[in-house]
């Protein structure tokens, strides 16, 4: 009997010795599973990757104006002065954020210059008017003449503009005369007179003269294109006197409206050009809280056709957003001089229509600083060129 239990004591010492080994190695593996699963990044790519959710988006053409026509203007009335808009600080956005977003080599343009770090501001140059003041004492009437534009910059995405000028006497901002529109023209002859009648020489010394230079538009809203304003206590008026003036990007903040950074890459043997459009800062505030939830739209368009739409996330409360998103469209060479990429900023709204912030027109024929950015992405194939550029009404 004393063996027999020695040997079944042996024999539960063998079973339990077994368990603890097989315990032992199960716990072993899953440990080493765990570590070749902490090294491995798969894993962690997979749970960490983010999906960008898709956005439907409405965009409807702000409503056309009517101009009526004016010569002449008598006595005066007050009114407000343009305001201005203070620009917002600009957001946070490293080197690496455009790298991630970019193949091959990026080559970072400005319109001014290719030294250019493309992180000052931009300096469009807007053209400028001529223009004469004078003032007849014995008929208490001030004479404008508003005689010609030169060098105005393309607001059409044909490559020309339809200028007109608006005249004030400031502060009254409630009467105003135009001239007459001139089609396609980007050094327009106006020679128009025009007269403020009924104004005593010490009411007009108080005045300042406001002329705000604009681009017609008969199905939306007319883009400014600059202004120039002259304090009139400055100014002999005892005879007619001529200026030049440069014109200015408009104080009333119509003007300014953002900045965009887009790059572009031109691959001929595949015939596509690459739209990636990078950041955007210094955004117009289109909402009540002072923010926007912007997003930017992607057209391609042949002639006067729209061929193809493309269009980023919409990122929430944001004036400087990052983007880095890319678009291929495809672009046979023979095509190419008839190309336009229309590139658009917008406002998202849930509760009404979206806002249009801005837009950028490319192609050969567009404004200075776009056809600059189109040449030189054709001089550069199969190279990322990426400039920035002020966003037009």
């Amino acid at each position: 009997m004393y063996l027999n239990r020695e040997e079944g004591s042996n024999s539960k010492g063998s079973v339990s010795l077994s368990v603890f080994l097989l315990s032992l190695a199960v716990t072993v593996c899953a440990v080493w599973l765990v570590a070749l699963c902490g090294v491995c990044g798969w894993c962690q790519r997979k749970l960490g990757k983010r999906n960008k959710p898709g956005m439907e988006t409405a965009d409807t053409p702000d409503s056309a104006r009517g101009r009526g026509e004016k010569k002449a203007i008598k006595g005066n009335k007050p009114a407000n002065s343009p305001k201005g808009q203070p620009p917002d600080a600009d957001g946070q956005s490293t080197v690496t954020d455009l790298a991630n977003s970019l193949t091959g080599d990026m080559v970072m343009l400005s319109p001014g210059s290719e030294d250019d770090d493309g992180e000052g501001p931009i300096s469009e140059k807007l053209g400028r008017i001529q223009f004469s003041i004078g003032y007849s004492f014995q008929n208490t009437t001030l004479t404008v003449k508003v005689l010609k534009g030169q060098d105005l910059p393309a607001k059409d995405f044909s490559g020309t503009s339809d200028p007109f000028v608006k005249i004030y006497l400031l502060p009254d901002k409630k009467h105003k005369l135009e001239t007459k529109v001139k089609r396609k023209n980007l050094n327009p002859h106006w020679n128009e007179t025009f007269l403020f009648e009924g104004f005593p020489y010490e009411k007009v010394r108080e005045r300042t003269l406001y002329l705000q230079v604009l681009d017609y538009d008969r199905f939306s809203r007319n883009d400014p294109i600059g202004e120039v304003s002259i304090p009139l206590n400055k100014v002999e008026l005892g005879q007619l006197k001529t200026f030049w003036k440069e014109l200015k990007p408009c104080s009333d903040g119509s003007g300014r409206r953002g900045d965009l950074l887009v790059s572009l890459c031109y691959n001929p043997t595949a015939n596509t050009i690459t739209v990636n459009i990078i950041k955007a800062r210094h955004l117009k505030a289109m909402d009540i809280g002072g923010t926007s939830d912007p997003y930017v739209k992607v057209w391609l368009m042949h002639k006067d056709k729209r061929v193809e739409k493309k269009k980023t996330v919409t990122m929430k409360r944001c004036l400087n957003p990052v983007f880095n998103e890319s678009f291929p469209f495809d672009v046979p060479a023979h095509v190419l001089r008839e190309t336009t990429i229309i590139i658009t900023v917008m406002d998202k709204d849930r509760l009404s229509r979206n806002d249009v912030i801005g837009k950028i027109y490319l192609s050969w024929k567009s404004g200075p600083a776009e056809v600059k950015h189109w040449k030189d992405m054709l001089a550069r194939p199969r190279t990322n060129v990426a400039q920035w550029h002020s966003l037009k009404a």
